[in-house]
């Protein structure tokens, strides 16, 4: 279990049990909220989708054999990687898989609101280019 104090926002009713969707985007809205002020401007645009599984194709371009096995995902182009002059794109995504991260909620014994978390600092990580050692020195600070 998690020693970590319960976030300040969850979302009206929820009684510990596994979230619908709507109870998902509330929990990853207010994961999003704990990051730090100089983060927020950046991701203004990141769309946030809660899916119950990965579809097949996603899965077979990442080459993850089991829907289990991927519990979030960010398309977009990474800050880093992007110039002045490129424009009119899809918004930037971070997709939160509910039903595998419920799993690893259950299976982990970790509290759900801070795996939420977890997966989406990460995901956000990937919006802005970092490695996974500055995708926890993110979640470190949030």
């Amino acid at each position: 279990m998690s020693d970590k104090p319960a976030p300040s926002f969850l979302p009206d009713g929820w009684t510990g049990g596994a979230p619908d969707s709507d109870a998902f985007h509330t929990m990853a809205e207010a994961a999003l909220a704990t990051l730090p002020e100089v983060f927020r401007p950046h991701i203004q645009g990141v769309v946030i989708a809660i899916e119950e599984f990965a579809d097949e194709a996603t899965l077979a371009s990442l080459d993850i054999e089991h829907p289990y096995d991927l519990t979030g995902l960010y398309e977009g182009r990474p800050l880093t990687e992007r110039s002045i002059d490129q424009s009119g794109g899809m918004p930037d995504r971070v997709t939160l898989y509910r039903i595998p991260i419920l799993v690893e909620w259950i299976e982990g014994r970790e509290r759900l609101d801070w795996l939420i978390r977890h997966v989406l600092i990460h995901e956000i990580g990937h919006h802005f280019g970092f490695s996974d050692d500055d995708m926890h020195a993110l979640e470190d600070m949030a």
